[in-house]
């Protein structure tokens, strides 16, 4: 490793990603060089994370993927901090020139109008409710929320327009900030909240999503969401050959025993640039499983690093990834995690008046 690259190694501590190369749409692309000056331990600055307001122009997106269980969501965050090198959202952050590595973890967007453009939303005449995903490309539950409180404020306006809603979620304080609200909805079957467990590794965790709550912390949030009668699913995501699929039993039962009601799972997804970062986190991180990791994971995708074919890109295909399956499908059954899902309740939606959602929250619930 040369002056340059350890500088870098001690700038990037704590992140996710080992570099910042450019974007796909950047006509640039930018190449570390030790000219010599190498700067010492003590002044190589840290990485910051900026944050900036982006006003959005519509606040519900909506799919057609047919192997995603909603058609509309919500993303309150563009970028995220909790670091995953993992995420297959890292691609997104090329569509502002900036680059899907260090930059998606410190560069960061907020919609300040989030809140106020649900609203209009929901008091449109033609409306229908349907199910509304949060963070499902990223973290809705990312530090910059407890500053912020962009998600806290989308979920006032469910609560008070009787709205059902999905959360996904690696975080935990912030979660239980916002029980009052999840409480309320749960009571009327209008909430979901899945939990993102990779691992029950804390030393796994920190490289593989720095910024993320501790696994402990994870399995807490899920007995206080029981506790409180909110449903919660276990998301074991990514299976990561050959890095946590041998934890795949280890975390339904914790799961399970912590008051999680359903799992499911996704194998590892590399999109754009992701691989290469994925890449070289193996490489930085575990160089002597990295070439046995992704020649599983290429065995799992048909010969690539990724296929983005709807019929397998959650599960994989092959014999690996059909080893996965038959594993995931026992442990479920065993742990009592295959239950279904309580059905979303549609028929609770209701416009308030405006005075009641310019004035005080208590008594709307």
């Amino acid at each position: 490793m040369g002056v340059a690259d350890e500088a870098d190694r001690k700038r990037h501590k704590g992140r996710g990603a080992v570099s910042n190369p450019a974007g796909r749409f950047e006509s640039q692309r930018r190449t570390a060089w030790d000219d010599g000056w190498a700067l010492s331990e003590e002044s190589v600055p840290a990485l910051e994370t900026t944050v900036t307001a982006e006003p959005a122009k519509s606040i519900v997106s909506h799919n057609e993927s047919p192997d995603i269980f909603f058609e509309r969501s919500i993303n309150p965050y563009k970028g995220c901090e909790h670091g995953c090198i993992y995420c297959y959202a890292r691609p997104s952050h090329a569509y502002l020139n900036l680059s899907p590595g260090i930059d998606f973890e410190t560069k960061l967007f907020y919609k300040p109008n989030a809140a106020d453009l649900l609203e209009r939303e929901f008091r449109k005449p033609r409306y229908e409710p349907a199910l509304i995903a949060v963070g499902a490309n990223t973290d809705p539950y990312q530090p910059i929320e407890r500053k912020l409180g962009i998600t806290r404020s989308i979920l006032e306006v469910m609560a008070r327009f009787r709205h059902p809603v999905g959360i996904i979620t690696k975080g935990a304080a912030l979660v239980e900030r916002d029980i009052d609200l999840l409480s309320a909805l749960a009571q009327d079957d209008l909430v979901t909240v899945s939990i993102t467990m990779t691992t029950l590794d804390p030393t796994l965790k920190r490289t593989l999503e720095p910024r993320a709550a501790s696994p402990g912390s994870r399995l807490r949030l899920m007995r206080l969401l029981a506790d409180h009668g909110i449903p919660v699913r276990v998301l074991f995501s990514p299976v990561i050959p050959f890095i946590n699929d041998a934890e795949l039993e280890q975390v339904l039962q914790a799961a399970a025993d912590a008051g999680a009601q359903h799992a499911s799972y996704t194998f590892l997804r590399l999109p754009h640039e992701v691989k290469d970062l994925f890449r070289e986190w193996l490489d930085a991180n575990f160089p002597l499983k990295a070439r046995h990791v992704m020649s599983l994971v290429e065995q799992s995708r048909g010969g690539k690093a990724y296929d983005s074919n709807f019929a397998t890109r959650m599960r994989g295909e092959g014999e690996f990834a059909t080893l996965i399956a038959q594993r995931f499908k026992l442990a479920r059954r065993r742990f009592g995690l295959e239950s279904k899902a309580r059905a979303i309740n549609l028929s609770a939606f209701r416009v308030p008046d405006t005075a009641a959602s310019s004035g005080a929250q208590l008594g709307l619930f």
